[in-house]
């Protein structure tokens, strides 16, 4: 007779399974789809600057205790952290749903039920030992101990538990991730700022240079050699000048205040190296080749994570649709009267069943969440296709920008050059009565331009270094 029990029960089990896996809608899954070139731009060399840690990149020391402080104190930065804790909470949440629970139980209470009804009569005619009826009001003690544990058959809870983990890993990338950028940010703004100190000094010389000039034009116009319209000319200049000074201020202000925010430190004054800044030393950044991108740039890593959580939240999507097997047992002992609580075996009780439980009328549910999920996994597929894409393409551009940038360094290099020497040369022809004011003019004006534009140059030289170090995965070790 059992043996007719246990085929009646494994038959209609098999026939569950059969019509469930009938009903699983079809879905076709994604794989990441691309492929690195072997170098960037026919450079092997597999030395790569992005494992150097940024206080051995950056040789300027006011950089690096500007970028230990945003470490420190950024409020973006330390959000983000808060977040990890979160997701390191959400896999512990996923664990504890795989391992069995255990409860212990302890209770007392006390029940009066009425003389006649069923139980009231019963307890009634009750004897416990001769001569002792049934106590009235009721007590009730109660120490057990009861465990639970769903049977993960179709691992389920192991895939969503497996899928938390990579979850919380990416989330660890993404902080990696965040701090390459926020070391960029401070970084690009550092130099931005000496840049512009830098501007402000040029422009000071050059307004003691035209206040030099308009003196001597004054002098010419008392001796006549002149008109007021060479002063009033020189004087406008002077004044444009003048005018600049305090455009460029107001920049400094702005960008020492966004140094501010990123350093998550109300600082007094913004400590840095303002002197040498046209000479200051590049360096070199050895980008390694395009395959390293994977292990050091922490989006690439990130994309990878969620993309596997993706896929075996499929699996745990595609679980819901079989029948679910949860035990349960509990053991314990439960007595009207404290002194019998302990009794053995009088008191003793105990349980152990068994649930198989299939899903049958909230199937349209489940099937959207396994369609939902088949097109998060495509999705994060496309999104680690694009992610690894854009993270070549932005290094093969700040590589050919090093060369076009050293270039035109070199050619500004040698216009502001022969520009000082115009100027020179200019002044003395216009003392002499050989060149007009206007040639004076003009030529100090096209060195201060070309000046300025040297040192934005510079910038962007030092902010495209910094880039590359980003870009190939580098400042978050």
């Amino acid at each position: 007779m059992k043996t007719i029990h246990t085929k009646l029960i494994l038959g209609l089990l098999s026939i569950l399974l059969f019509a469930e896996s009938c009903s699983i809608p079809s879905v076709v899954q994604k794989d990441s789809n691309v492929k690195l070139p072997n170098s960037f731009v026919n450079n092997t060399d597999t030395a790569n600057t992005a494992k150097e840690r940024y206080v051995n990149f950056f040789d300027d020391p006011f950089l690096v205790s500007l970028i230990d402080s945003g470490l420190k104190n950024n409020q973006e930065l330390n959000i983000i952290l808060q977040e990890l804790t979160a997701a390191k909470a959400e896999v512990s949440s996923r664990r504890g749903e795989y391992l069995p629970n255990l409860n212990l139980l302890g209770g007392a209470g006390v029940e009066k039920v009425g003389r006649y009804t069923s139980q009231g009569a019963n307890d009634a005619n009750t004897e416990i030992k001769p001569g002792e009826e049934f106590p009235e009001p009721l007590q009730d003690f109660l120490l057990s101990a009861n465990v639970s544990w769903e049977v993960d058959i179709w691992k389920k809870l192991r895939n969503s538990k497996q899928s938390a983990a990579l979850s919380y890993l990416a989330s660890v990338e993404g902080r990696n991730f965040t701090v390459t950028k926020l070391i960029a940010e401070i970084a690009n703004s550092y130099y931005e700022l000496v840049a512009l100190d830098a501007q402000l000094d040029i422009l000071n010389q050059n307004i003691k240079i035209q206040r030099d000039a308009l003196a001597i034009i004054k002098m010419q116009k008392k001796a006549g050699e002149v008109t007021e319209l060479a002063v009033k000319k020189f004087e406008a200049e002077v004044l444009k000048n003048q005018s600049l000074q305090y455009a460029i201020k107001q920049d400094i202000f702005e960008t020492e205040n966004r140094l501010r925010f990123l350093v998550g430190a109300n600082l007094t004054s913004i400590p840095r190296k303002t002197e040498g800044f046209l000479e200051k030393d590049l360096g070199v950044v050895q980008t390694g080749v395009p395959s390293q991108l994977l292990e050091n740039r922490p989006d690439l890593k990130q994309a990878e994570f969620l993309l596997n959580a993706s896929k075996l939240d499929v699996k745990a999507a595609k679980a819901s649709f079989y029948p679910s097997l949860r035990l349960t047992a509990g053991l314990g002992y439960n007595a009207f009267n404290p002194k019998y609580l302990l009794s053995t075996p009088q008191s003793l009780l105990y349980n152990l069943a068994g649930d198989f439980v299939s899903p049958l009328v909230n199937r349209a549910g489940i099937k959207a969440d396994y369609i939902s999920a088949n097109a998060k996994q495509i999705q994060a597929a496309f999104i680690y296709e694009q992610t690894v894409l854009k993270a070549f393409t932005e290094v093969m551009s700040l590589m050919t920008k090093v060369d076009n940038l050293q270039n035109s360094f070199n050619f500004k290099t040698q216009q502001v050059s022969a520009l000082n020497e115009s100027i020179k040369i200019s002044t003395v022809l216009f003392k002499s009565a050989r060149a007009d004011y206007m040639e004076v003019l003009m030529t100090q004006r096209d060195a201060l331009e070309a000046k300025m534009e040297l040192v934005e140059t510079k910038r962007e030289q030092m902010n495209n270094m910094v880039n590359i170090y980003q870009a190939i995965g580098g400042g978050w070790r």
